[in-house]
C-alpha cells in the first residue's frame, strides 16, 4: 500500500508542478496585461490632462473674443450713432444754406427790381433834365431839382439798404460753409 501511496504522491507533485508552471505563466501574462493596462491608463491620463489644458486655453480665448465683440459692437453701435448725428447736422447745414441762398437770391432780385426802378427814374430825370427849359419856368426850376435831388437821395439810400442786406447775407453763409464742410 505504500507505493500505492507513494505513486499517488507522485503524480500529485506532478500535477501540481504543472498546475503551479501554469499558474506562473498565467501570472506573468497577467503581470505583463496590468502593465500594458498601467501604461494605457497613464497614456489616457496624459492625454486627458493635455485635453483639459486645451479646454482652458480655448475657454481663455474664447473669453477674450467674446469681450472683443462686445467691446466692438460697443464701438459700432457709438459710431452709428455719431454718423446719424453728423448726418443730422449735415441736413441742417444744407437747409440752412439753402435758405440763405434763397434768401440772397431774394434780396439780389429786389435789388435788381429797385435798381431798375432807380434807372428808369433816373432816365427819366434825365429827360426830364434835357426838356428842363422848354417844361418848366426859370423860377420852377430850384424847386423841381431840389425835389430830384431828394428823390435821388432816397433812391441811393434804399440802395445801400438793399446791398448791405445782400452783403450780411453773404457774410452768414461764408460763416456757415466752412463749418458744413468740416462735418
Amino acid at each position: 500500500m505504500s507505493t500505492q501511496l507513494g505513486n499517488e504522491k507522485e503524480p500529485k507533485i506532478e500535477e501540481l508542478l504543472s498546475k503551479l508552471k501554469t499558474l506562473q505563466e498565467a501570472k506573468l501574462v497577467i503581470e505583463e496585461e496590468v502593465k500594458e493596462a498601467l501604461s494605457f491608463k497613464n497614456t489616457l491620463q496624459d492625454e486627458e490632462d493635455a485635453l483639459s489644458i486645451e479646454v482652458l486655453k480655448l475657454e481663455r480665448t474664447l473669453n477674450e473674443k467674446e469681450e472683443t465683440c462686445r467691446s466692438l459692437q460697443l464701438k459700432c453701435e457709438e459710431l452709428e450713432q455719431e454718423s446719424q448725428r453728423q448726418f443730422e447736422l449735415k441736413q441742417q447745414k444744407e437747409e440752412l444754406v439753402n435758405q440763405y441762398s434763397c434768401q440772397i437770391q431774394e434780396t439780389k432780385l429786389k435789388h435788381r427790381k429797385i435798381r431798375m426802378k432807380f434807372e428808369n427814374q433816373l432816365q427819366q430825370l434825365m429827360r426830364q433834365h434835357k426838356n428842363l427849359y422848354t417844361v418848366f419856368t426859370p423860377e420852377r426850376l430850384p424847386t423841381e431839382v431840389q425835389s430830384a435831388e431828394y428823390t435821388r437821395q432816397q433812391l441811393l439810400k434804399a440802395e445801400q439798404q438793399n446791398l448791405e442786406q445782400v452783403t450780411h447775407l453773404q457774410e452768414e453763409l461764408s460763416k456757415d460753409r466752412p463749418q458744413m464742410l468740416r462735418h
